[in-house]
């Protein structure tokens, strides 16, 4: 637990929970303010568009203030919690009335000039990959406070020239008119600047006019709707002059929504929903596919599995041996193992396959990621598999789990469909579809006989390979299901 023998109070901010993300969702509090709370304990459940986080503060002492209430959106590098350490802060709570606990949060104290930075051990383990060598210690005024819920202050009303933008509990001073707009999520951001959209025409629906994500797609709806260019988008924003909170100008509302009844449901595309929204569209827009398929008889591979299951040991699931054949493939034809650098106008080929598969769980599509599959076995593909499908139904996959995959494998055949046409898991060049294998009439040595027969379709950026490497992986992958043994040239 770390201590400082003034009781100063440390701030805890949102950390980086993983490449490319920007912000979280408060699903959870674990701590109420006045508890104490020990080095690298779970502080605040988080949900960001790739999993569920819990995260650790890597301060010791007594929770002052909570930031943000459950169901709020914080990017990253907000404040989350202030801790005090040194005093009070050893292991037990403080007495009511101390201003810790009690009846509200205590203000976290300001340094005082010329002390300089307040210093911390820390635990430099805030979550596996990131951490904190020391506090991170600012100077600031403090505010007065109101309370609007336990543990998260916000700043007071601010009144005329004094208008200030405040996000999540926190003042920002007031900005010019030509000064920078309020927005502080960068994702926000290059919306805007993708869609050549002014942030500075906009009236945000946030706190103290933020403008949020919701607040520029709207605005490119509309503007889409009404054909009227970017100006009718700018001019109408959903909180126009005349609407309040939640409501939109009856005009608009009737051209933007012509097909929704009164009633309808509308649920947001946010956390991990939205996430995926947002890397399908962008797979749409930025990449050329095309699409492969053949019949399989997949009968012999079914054989071979009754086989290594008939030996003893750990039982080799199907999914395996259809990864094991997967990374021989890639092997073959490495071109598919490769992202386009899109401002470069490279193709980068990779020397190592992490191999994604799709895994669908209560809260949607997630693709958990086999690191170094073309260096594991088969029935080390079945362990990893098997651990990843259980974190993934607990909700429990760290976003390391969920990115930097290479090369996806997408196994619809658990639906009962044959084929698919799926959208290519951005940035990757390519992904293998398996329907269900199913008993069908097929000619066997020239006779017809009933097989097990499976749909094997392949979905590649035509920007890195031809159809004639696309064929020739696809064709590769068929005589494996078919022939298991060709597997053995490559082993």
């Amino acid at each position: 637990m770390a201590h400082a023998s003034d009781g100063r109070s440390l701030e805890f901010r949102l950390p980086d929970l993983g490449e490319g993300l920007t912000e979280a969702e408060i699903v959870r509090w674990m701590v109420e303010v006045g508890d104490v709370v020990a080095v690298d304990q779970p502080v605040v459940e988080v949900e960001t568009a790739k999993a569920m986080v819990e995260v650790p503060c890597p301060y010791g002492g007594v929770v002052t203030a909570r930031f943000g209430e459950e169901g709020a959106e914080l990017p990253v590098g907000a404040p989350l919690i202030t801790v005090a350490v040194g005093e009070g802060a050893d292991g037990h709570r403080p007495a009511e009335g101390s201003g810790t606990g009690g009846g509200g949060a205590r203000t976290p104290r300001a340094e005082e000039p010329g002390t300089g930075e307040a210093k911390s051990e820390g635990s430099g383990n805030v979550l596996v990959g990131y951490g904190t060598s020391e506090a991170p210690a600012r100077r600031r005024r403090v505010r007065p406070e109101r309370r609007v819920s336990a543990g998260a202050p916000v700043a007071g009303p601010a009144t005329g020239a004094e208008a200030v933008g405040r996000v999540n509990g926190r003042a920002r001073a007031a900005e010019p008119a030509d000064g920078p707009v309020p927005v502080i999520s960068p994702l926000v951001r290059r919306l805007a600047r993708q869609n050549d959209l002014d942030l500075r025409e906009l009236t945000g629906s946030g706190p103290d006019g933020l403008i949020l994500r919701a607040d520029v797609e709207y605005a490119l709806r509309a503007a889409e709707a009404q054909g009227s260019g970017r100006t009718a988008a700018r001019a109408t924003g959903p909180h126009a002059a005349g609407t309040t909170a939640g409501q939109v100008p009856a005009a608009t509302a009737r051209t933007l929504s012509p097909a929704v009844p009164p009633g309808g449901i509308r649920t947001p595309l946010k956390g991990v929903r939205g996430a995926v929204a947002d890397k399908l569209s962008r797979s749409r827009r930025e990449i050329p596919d095309a699409t492969c398929w053949v019949d399989a008889d997949a009968t012999e591979l079914m054989r071979a599995r009754t086989a290594m299951n008939a030996a003893g040991g750990p039982k080799i699931a199907l999914l395996a041996l259809l990864a094991r054949i997967c990374t021989a493939a890639l092997a073959r034809f490495p071109e598919l193992n490769s992202t386009v650098d899109t401002e470069a106008r490279e193709v980068v080929q990779l020397d190592r396959v992490h191999l994604g598969f799709a895994a669908q769980t209560d809260r949607g599509l997630v693709v958990p990621v086999v690191r170094d599959a073309h260096a594991r076995d088969a029935e080390g593909l079945t362990a990893e598999f098997a651990r990843l499908t259980e974190t993934a139904r607990e909700g429990r996959l760290t976003p390391g789990e969920l990115t930097g995959s290479t090369f996806t494998l997408n196994n619809y055949g658990v639906f009962g469909v044959d084929g698919s046409t799926p959208i290519i898991n951005h940035p990757e060049a390519a992904m293998l579809g398996v329907g269900r294998i199913v008993p069908k009439p097929w000619v066997h040595e020239g006779e017809l006989a009933v097989r097990q027969v499976v749909q094997l379709s392949l979905t590649f950026d035509h920007r890195v390979c031809d159809g004639g490497t696309a064929g020739g992986f696809l064709r590769y992958v068929a005589d494996c299901v078919e022939q298991p043994a060709v597997l053995l040239r490559t082993l």
